[in-house]
């Protein structure tokens, strides 16, 4: 064979190999990723675990079910915090440009989320935080990327007080509210609602804070033995829960006075003490008690093909699970309205997903199709509004199982919605941010 015609033939294949591996390429279906923060050891892990594990499995039921979203597979990658901030900015710098860009990060942490949301607006990536990091970010004009959605500790704790008032037949003037709480900007987070609600209704806040883990707490029990408040408000994880409820026990401090934050609420806090935390209360951002189609189809279509993430499925349904499950919810729910806008099937970017959260509406009709219909509210976000709803239950132990949850509440906004617009100003003010222009 002539060397022309050799040539031209090594030309050829050459050509054909390249078109198959374009093809090939084009072949390849779109992916989303999403970064999954997580603490699965350290002092918050009894928590942390059933929580990430929610999450991640309800990724593995949108990709079993659904093919992903409008045949966008997600792909995911957990990263160990330990609840420790310097290992969460680590874990958010690494993760934030991974494939075409995080789809908004979860920190599972107040203080991961105080870190890093400096660095979002910068680095153009969400940071969604549901029922927990800075209460003031519910301000979308100031807090773009931030989306604090359906509950922050302010309104966790105006809930809280709206139904000890209600225990009170409407007055607490006079009474002394006891906050333990963890010593960290998480326990810390609730302080300022507590003391404007305090100045307001006329009742003494006592605060008894708790140092880190949290398994010692005799000193701040024989406080609360002395000064006898009339309720206590427990802002606590893992460890520190059940430490707490047995202290309590201890000094006969009745459980019935105590109302936990959503993360003092899990099944784990309390089914090992049985008996001995009957009467404890906390406040739900769902409806705990609820057993929804989300959970059959994580079972069938997860566990069941041996791809579940915990390592029983009894988890699924416990209360720490099911919030995982939420958060992964709404985050794919952002990431389909950002395609209907953007495109559908296409590989969406960390702005365009933003702008999913900022235009999430979830009706009714939809978290029924979704299987979420009986577990919470719906929920509609703007450009203004980054909550977009606050609904919260209050459930009691009964020594086996959560009792009847309470009517739903809702925050009074003539007391949050000043706080909000306060810090939020001097936020703005203190990090030189313009507050954008929201229409309507």
């Amino acid at each position: 064979m002539k060397r022309s015609t050799i040539a031209r033939c090594a030309l050829a294949g050459a050509a054909l190999a390249g078109a198959l591996g374009s093809a090939t390429a084009l072949a390849q279906p779109a992916e989303q990723f999403i970064p999954l923060l997580v603490y699965r050891t350290g002092q918050f892990a009894p928590l942390g675990i059933p929580w990430a594990d929610g999450k991640q499995d309800y990724l593995k039921l949108v990709n079993a079910r659904d093919g992903g979203v409008n045949g966008v597979r997600l792909v995911y990658e957990e990263c160990e915090t330990a609840y420790d901030t310097a290992k969460g900015v680590e874990c958010y710098e690494r993760l934030k440009t991974r494939g075409s860009g995080a789809s908004g990060f979860d920190p599972q942490s107040t203080g991961i989320t105080f870190a890093i949301s400096d660095k979002a607006p910068i680095d153009k990536v969400t940071v969604e935080t549901m029922g927990y990091g800075l209460s003031q970010s519910v301000d979308g004009t100031v807090f773009e990327w931030n989306f604090p959605l359906l509950g922050t500790y302010w309104t966790a704790a105006d809930s809280i007080m709206q139904h000890i008032a209600k225990q009170e037949q409407g007055s607490l003037k006079g009474k002394k509210v006891g906050l333990v709480y963890h010593d960290s900007p998480y326990g810390k987070e609730p302080i300022p609602l507590l003391q404007r609600l305090a100045q307001r209704d006329g009742f003494e806040l006592l605060l008894y804070p708790v140092t880190a883990p949290g398994v010692e707490q005799k000193s701040t029990w024989l406080q609360v033995r002395q000064q006898r408040p009339d309720y206590i408000l427990l802002w606590s994880a893992g460890i520190m829960t059940p430490t707490a409820i047995r202290e309590a026990q201890a000094t006969g401090y009745p459980r019935e006075k105590m109302y936990g934050i959503w993360w003092s609420g899990s099944d784990h806090d309390v089914r090992d003490l049985g008996a001995a935390a009957k009467g404890y209360n906390t406040i739900t951002i769902h409806n705990s008690s609820a057993q929804d189609r989300v959970h059959d189809d994580v079972r069938q279509q997860v566990y069941a093909k041996g791809q579940g993430t915990a390592g029983n499925q009894n988890e699924v349904g416990v209360m720490a699970h099911t919030r995982g499950m939420m958060i992964s919810m709404l985050q794919v729910e952002a990431i389909r309205t950002a395609q209907e806008k953007f495109g559908q099937g296409k590989t969406l970017t960390p702005e365009q997903v933003r702008w999913g959260f900022e235009n999430l509406n979830l009706t009714q009709e939809r978290l029924d199709e979704l299987g979420f219909g009986q577990i919470m509210r719906p929920i509609q976000t703007s450009c203004a509004n980054h909550l977009g709803a606050d609904w919260a239950r209050i459930v009691q132990w009964d020594g086996k199982q959560w009792g009847e949850p309470s009517d739903w509440y809702q925050a009074d906004q003539s007391v949050v919605g000043p706080l909000v617009k306060e810090t939020a100003e001097r936020y703005a003010k203190e990090k030189n941010v313009t507050p954008r222009t929201c229409e309507g």
